[in-house]
């Protein structure tokens, strides 16, 4: 690792967040248990809503429940979001909650978005360069416009011009990497793809996407192999534009 000479064809520098632009400790140590210490506590505030409302039919089928039965009624939700959480379930009953547990969350100040501290200087130093950038992750869009319109480094949404998530597709899948260059308005080799997933990595090669994997505190290893083949960046600073010299 050091420099990492950015191809003089590259248009667009594309994201992952998870373990790329933040730490993977934060949506595992704070993300996820934020959902099971104050799903109880959400669903008793919000539970006349039609959005909550909503939210509680998809996870539970519920048969007409009276008054009296509420807190039986919460406590049955809260255990099988528990249940499916421990099973690393996702469903998109699941997933519709805790987004919309997240996006409270964020906006009353109880979360922030966790940013490595290189990225937003080195993504304004890109964009000056003519970059476009861009995310990709397996995040909702809504849940990755939250993390970054309420980080650590205050609203950086302005810093992106544009987000996927797997409605475009799998990560791992090549033909994910072909749809976000049609949809970007360019050739698949005119991006660079930043990720710490080497399976993601390989998907996008294979797509003719040029690709660094990022190593960063708390990611998963690399074998040798892995380590030896892709070219590695520690830090954001490590990429070299040509076109900004």
């Amino acid at each position: 690792m050091g420099v990492l000479p950015v191809p003089a064809e590259v248009r667009a520098i594309l994201l992952d967040i998870e373990g790329t632009t933040t730490p993977i400790a934060f949506v595992q140590e704070t993300l996820f248990p934020y959902i099971k210490d104050n799903v109880k506590e959400y669903l008793r505030a919000h539970w006349e809503e039609e959005e909550c409302q909503r939210d509680v039919g998809l996870l539970r089928k519920q048969s007409g429940s009276g008054e009296e039965e509420l807190e039986r009624v919460i406590q049955a939700v809260v255990d099988n979001v528990h249940w499916q959480m421990s099973l690393d379930r996702k469903t998109t009953a699941l997933k519709q909650l805790q987004g919309h547990m997240w996006r409270a969350a964020y906006a009353t100040g109880h979360v922030k978005g966790e940013i490595f501290e290189d990225v937003v200087p080195a993504i304004r130093k890109w964009r000056e360069a003519g970059m476009k950038v861009y995310i990709y992750s397996s995040g909702s869009v809504e849940a990755q416009k939250l993390l970054f319109g309420y980080s650590t480094e205050g609203d950086i949404l302005e810093l992106f011009d544009g987000h996927f998530d797997t409605k475009i597709g799998p990560k791992v899948e090549s033909e994910s990497y072909r749809r976000i260059a049609a949809s970007i308005g360019c050739a698949t080799n005119n991006i660079l793809f930043l990720t710490d997933v080497p399976r993601e990595a390989n998907a996008a090669e294979e797509a003719d996407t040029h690709v660094a994997v990022v190593i960063r505190p708390g990611n998963a290893g690399l074998t040798d192999d892995e380590k030896s083949y892709y070219s590695l960046i520690s830090s954001f600073t490590e990429l070299f534009l040509p076109s900004s010299t």
